[in-house]
């Protein structure tokens, strides 16, 4: 027990209030720092042996750890030797995690001699008998319980939220802002949304993330972090490392990788274990929470797409070049499948640019170097694209004279057969199930064959059965199809007049282009098995209907 010859005490009046606590007005206000503090001041005007020293104040820091600013500041206090008495309105403002609570109250204090008050629960731990001792105990362990409670209620709340398409995140991305009606909703930011428009735009073009960047920060376009403090938000990150934070390559990469400008809202990346840890975990993925068209798009998801295969293309720029030549990262040696890589020679004042393989120019083992020059295969391959996309302007054709017939009718007919065939299979089994019964009975195989073969053929039926259900769903799905348009197709027409072989066109319409020797050039299309199969069912309807391909 403290000694009780201590005639004087100097006090810190602590006083905090934390989000939690301010779930309703009637709470708010009676929680108020105004209202503990004055509480605390009236309680303490017929107490001439306590003398104010200091008032700390934690206002929107909680109670389930003690790494509240002001709190270790009157515990350096304490240390110092300043103050011998803290008083706070009740327990639950002095913390509300029962370990380290009770390790303050029953060992630091104690052993330091300082006096605690907390008004509203009747402590005094100057008079405290053994009865107050396990009132102390209990009014922790219930603070701490409420905080486990409310910490539940808060999580399951979010992730109601998080379903539901609601944002609630703090910040927004950049390009989007908080609706004025409801802050769980984004909306686009138009001038933040040109900024985005504009990377992308640029990616497609073939500048590299460090040169969109640079070009950013020359054109004097403000990054997320600076465009969110011009806003008035109180943005901050441990990533400053100068008075203005400047565009960078991760930051241009961030958002041309984030699917939430394609309307796509992913959230619950991360979470902290419990209430008591506030260490940052990221959690599995099959935990977060994704949520389609959760608001309106800035960027279409066919450039969002394209973008993420240029991501994955080798797509480094020369440090003379602000952007890639257009078919970086496609060019791929025909026999060792390595990458062919862009180089140049100078011969008479004039410079040479053509492609090799890296793998026999790292002596890896390639035996050919299968040296083709640039302009030759870009021009190569802009004649074959070309081509490549007048036949799939005829499919189209071919397309739309039968597209006011079912023309799934091509694919239904044949996964309709195979089901039939599939329960005329299944129908056979169970009637060789019932006769092996019959058989069984009369005698002729015995309980133990019947036991065995009648396990082969309800295996047999199992695998029939999910045959049957596999076939209606290919059913269901060409039904649903029926109508819908093949948007490749259109995208391959909508570069049906090029000129010239672009970054972005050739991202979008070729897999692939291999060299091989005596300068031989295979190009891989995009959608290359969607355009045979529907070149194949266009020619069987057609000899189906005695018409002859146009």
């Amino acid at each position: 027990m403290i000694n009780q010859k201590v005639q004087q005490y100097n006090a810190a009046i602590y006083l905090r209030l934390s989000k939690e606590d301010m779930d309703s007005a009637q709470k708010a206000e009676s929680n108020s720092i105004v209202n503990q503090k004055q509480l605390i001041l009236g309680f303490l005007q017929d107490k001439p042996d306590i003398k104010v020293v200091s008032i700390r104040i934690d206002d929107g820091y909680t109670g389930t750890n003690f790494d509240r600013p002001q709190f270790q500041l009157m515990m350096d206090d304490i240390k110092a030797g300043l103050i011998n008495c803290v008083v706070v309105k009740d327990l639950s403002r002095f913390g509300r995690e029962y370990i380290n609570a009770g390790k303050y109250i029953d060992r630091l204090f104690l052993y330091n001699g300082i006096r605690l008050i907390a008004i509203n629960d009747g402590i005094d731990t100057i008079t405290r008998t053994q009865s107050d001792e396990l009132n102390i105990t209990l009014k922790n362990l219930i603070n701490d319980s409420y905080c486990r409670d409310m910490s539940i209620k808060v999580r399951s709340h979010l992730q109601v939220k998080r379903k539901n398409g609601e944002y609630i995140g703090a910040f927004t991305p950049f390009g989007y802002r908080k609706a004025e009606n409801d802050h769980n909703q984004l909306e686009i930011d138009d001038y933040a949304a040109s900024v985005v428009e504009d990377i992308f735009r640029w990616k497609l073009e073939g500048m590299s993330q460090d040169g969109i960047a640079k070009r950013l920060t020359a054109d004097g376009v403000l990054s997320p972090m600076e465009y969110k403090k011009s806003q008035g938000e109180r943005f901050k990150t441990g990533f400053e490392t100068g008075k203005q934070t400047q565009w960078t390559s991760v930051a241009v990469r961030r958002i041309l990788t984030n699917p939430v400008y394609i309307g796509t809202l992913i959230q619950g990346i991360r979470t902290k274990p419990n209430y008591k840890i506030n260490t940052v975990i990221v959690n599995d993925e099959d935990k977060w929470v994704k949520v389609e068209n959760a608001h309106k798009p800035i960027v279409s998801e066919r450039i969002f797409n394209l973008v993420q295969r240029l991501l994955l293309l080798d797509t480094r720029t020369s440090p003379k070049e602000k952007v890639v030549h257009p078919l970086a990262g496609l060019v791929i040696c025909g026999d060792c499948k390595g990458p062919m890589v862009k180089t140049s020679t100078s011969s008479g004042g004039k410079k040479y640019c053509y492609y090799i393989c890296d793998t026999n120019k790292k002596h890896k083992g390639c035996t050919s170097s299968h040296r083709i020059s640039e302009s030759d295969l870009e021009q190569t391959v802009l004649i074959l694209l070309r081509e490549h996309i007048r036949m799939v302007c005829e499919l189209d054709s071919c397309l739309e004279v039968i597209r006011k017939v079912p023309f799934q009718k091509i694919k239904l007919k044949k996964v309709q057969e195979r089901q039939l065939k599939i329960e005329e299979e299944l129908e056979r089994y169970r009637r060789l199930k019932l006769s092996l019964y019959e058989d069984m009975k009369d005698g002729l195989i015995s309980k133990e064959d019947y036991v065995d073969i009648k396990a082969q053929y309800d295996e047999r039926i199992a695998s029939q059965k999910q045959a049957y259900d596999q076939a209606q769903k290919e059913i269901d799905m060409y039904l649903d199809d029926n109508s819908k348009p093949h948007q490749w197709i259109q995208e391959f027409m909508e570069h049906r007049n090029i000129t010239e072989l672009t970054r972005m066109v050739a991202v979008e319409c070729i897999d692939e282009i291999a060299i091989y020797e005596d300068r031989k050039i295979e190009v891989s299309f995009t959608h290359w098995q969607d355009y045979s199969a529907l070149s194949e069912q266009v020619r069987e309807y057609y000899q189906e209907n005695h018409k002859e391909v146009v």
